[in-house]
Protein backbone atom coordinates (compact mmCIF):
# COMPACT_ATOMS: atom_id res chain seq x y z
CA UNK A 1 0.00 0.00 0.00
CA UNK A 2 1.30 3.05 -1.22
CA UNK A 3 1.49 6.13 2.19
CA UNK A 4 2.94 9.28 2.64
CA UNK A 5 4.08 10.83 5.18
CA UNK A 6 3.82 14.40 6.29
CA UNK A 7 6.03 15.73 9.32
CA UNK A 8 4.85 19.18 11.06
CA UNK A 9 5.57 20.87 13.93
CA UNK A 10 3.00 22.09 16.37
CA UNK A 11 2.56 25.91 16.39
CA UNK A 12 1.16 28.53 18.84
CA UNK A 13 -1.50 29.73 16.08
CA UNK A 14 -3.11 25.33 16.23
CA UNK A 15 -3.78 26.20 19.31
CA UNK A 16 -7.53 27.33 21.35
CA UNK A 17 -7.79 28.83 24.69
CA UNK A 18 -6.46 25.23 26.58
CA UNK A 19 -3.38 24.73 25.10
CA UNK A 20 -4.33 22.18 22.87
CA UNK A 21 -4.90 21.51 19.05
CA UNK A 22 -7.84 23.46 17.93
CA UNK A 23 -9.84 21.09 15.77
CA UNK A 24 -10.16 22.77 12.29
CA UNK A 25 -6.40 22.79 12.49
CA UNK A 26 -6.44 18.54 11.98
CA UNK A 27 -9.10 18.93 9.19
CA UNK A 28 -6.62 21.97 7.95
CA UNK A 29 -3.70 18.75 7.49
CA UNK A 30 -5.78 16.39 6.75
CA UNK A 31 -6.70 18.28 3.61
CA UNK A 32 -3.15 19.49 2.80
CA UNK A 33 -1.87 15.84 3.26
CA UNK A 34 -4.65 14.86 0.98
CA UNK A 35 -3.02 16.70 -2.09
CA UNK A 36 0.08 15.99 -1.28
CA UNK A 37 -0.83 12.43 -1.32
CA UNK A 38 -2.36 12.24 -4.57
CA UNK A 39 1.21 14.38 -5.88
CA UNK A 40 3.15 11.51 -4.60
CA UNK A 41 0.99 9.53 -7.27
CA UNK A 42 1.94 12.14 -9.68
CA UNK A 43 -1.68 13.28 -9.84
CA UNK A 44 -1.51 17.01 -10.43
CA UNK A 45 -5.22 17.73 -9.37
CA UNK A 46 -4.57 21.43 -10.45
CA UNK A 47 -4.15 20.12 -13.97
CA UNK A 48 -6.52 17.52 -13.64
CA UNK A 49 -9.01 20.41 -13.13
CA UNK A 50 -7.42 22.78 -16.46
CA UNK A 51 -6.79 19.89 -18.66
CA UNK A 52 -9.27 17.46 -18.31
CA UNK A 53 -12.22 19.18 -16.37
CA UNK A 54 -12.08 17.24 -13.45
CA UNK A 55 -11.67 17.43 -9.84
CA UNK A 56 -11.99 15.50 -6.52
CA UNK A 57 -14.17 17.03 -4.19
CA UNK A 58 -14.92 16.32 -1.07
CA UNK A 59 -18.30 14.19 0.14
CA UNK A 60 -17.36 13.40 3.34
CA UNK A 61 -14.38 14.12 6.28
CA UNK A 62 -14.55 13.23 10.10
CA UNK A 63 -11.89 12.83 12.35
CA UNK A 64 -11.33 10.52 15.48
CA UNK A 65 -9.54 12.06 18.67
CA UNK A 66 -7.29 9.92 20.62
CA UNK A 67 -4.97 12.19 22.65
CA UNK A 68 -4.44 16.34 22.44
CA UNK A 69 -1.70 17.85 20.43
CA UNK A 70 0.49 20.09 22.31
CA UNK A 71 2.55 23.76 21.02
CA UNK A 72 6.20 22.38 20.20
CA UNK A 73 5.02 18.61 19.91
CA UNK A 74 6.24 17.04 16.34
CA UNK A 75 3.19 15.23 14.61
CA UNK A 76 3.75 12.85 11.38
CA UNK A 77 0.49 12.06 8.94
CA UNK A 78 0.25 9.33 7.19
CA UNK A 79 -1.45 9.06 4.37
CA UNK A 80 -2.90 6.11 2.24
CA UNK A 81 -6.38 4.90 -0.10
CA UNK A 82 -8.82 3.25 2.12
CA UNK A 83 -11.55 2.34 -0.27
CA UNK A 84 -11.91 3.08 -4.12
CA UNK A 85 -15.45 3.08 -6.28
CA UNK A 86 -16.30 4.08 -9.19
CA UNK A 87 -16.76 7.60 -8.31
CA UNK A 88 -14.70 8.05 -5.03
CA UNK A 89 -12.17 7.71 -3.19
CA UNK A 90 -11.22 7.42 0.62
CA UNK A 91 -7.89 8.61 1.76
CA UNK A 92 -7.24 7.93 5.47
CA UNK A 93 -4.80 9.80 7.85
CA UNK A 94 -3.06 8.42 10.87
CA UNK A 95 -1.70 11.26 12.73
CA UNK A 96 0.91 10.40 15.25
CA UNK A 97 3.27 12.32 17.74
CA UNK A 98 6.55 11.38 16.90
CA UNK A 99 8.70 11.43 19.98
CA UNK A 100 6.72 8.50 21.29
CA UNK A 101 4.64 7.37 18.27
CA UNK A 102 1.17 8.01 19.93
CA UNK A 103 -1.52 7.77 18.02
CA UNK A 104 -3.47 11.18 18.33
CA UNK A 105 -5.82 11.12 15.62
CA UNK A 106 -6.93 9.63 12.52
CA UNK A 107 -9.44 11.25 9.73
CA UNK A 108 -10.34 10.30 6.63
CA UNK A 109 -12.05 11.97 3.43
CA UNK A 110 -13.88 10.69 0.71
CA UNK A 111 -13.83 12.27 -2.66
CA UNK A 112 -15.97 12.05 -5.41
CA UNK A 113 -15.03 12.82 -8.92
CA UNK A 114 -16.68 16.02 -10.64
CA UNK A 115 -16.68 17.03 -14.39
CA UNK A 116 -16.49 20.72 -13.32
CA UNK A 117 -16.35 22.18 -17.11
CA UNK A 118 -19.60 23.57 -16.47
CA UNK A 119 -18.86 25.66 -13.61
CA UNK A 120 -22.58 25.95 -12.73
CA UNK A 121 -23.35 22.60 -12.87
CA UNK A 122 -21.10 20.26 -11.48
CA UNK A 123 -21.83 16.44 -12.17
CA UNK A 124 -20.22 12.98 -10.38
CA UNK A 125 -18.18 10.81 -13.18
CA UNK A 126 -17.15 7.87 -13.45
CA UNK A 127 -12.81 7.97 -12.00
CA UNK A 128 -10.81 8.03 -15.67
CA UNK A 129 -9.35 4.63 -15.76
CA UNK A 130 -5.65 5.96 -16.11
CA UNK A 131 -6.32 7.68 -12.65
CA UNK A 132 -8.56 4.41 -11.43
CA UNK A 133 -4.85 2.26 -12.18
CA UNK A 134 -2.76 4.77 -10.51
CA UNK A 135 -5.36 4.80 -7.34
CA UNK A 136 -6.07 0.88 -7.50
CA UNK A 137 -2.57 0.23 -8.02
CA UNK A 138 -1.29 2.76 -4.97
CA UNK A 139 -3.79 0.84 -2.91
CA UNK A 140 -2.11 -2.36 -3.29
CA UNK A 141 1.14 -1.94 -4.04
CA UNK A 142 3.54 -4.05 -1.80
Amino acid sequence: MKKSTVKRQIMWGDLDSLGVVFYPRYYEWIDASGHLFFQSLNLDLVSLWKERGIIFGLLETGCQYHLPGRYSEWIEIVTYIGDISDKTVVLKHDISRISDKAHMAEGFEKRICLNVTDPLFFKAVDIPKDILGILSNAKSCH
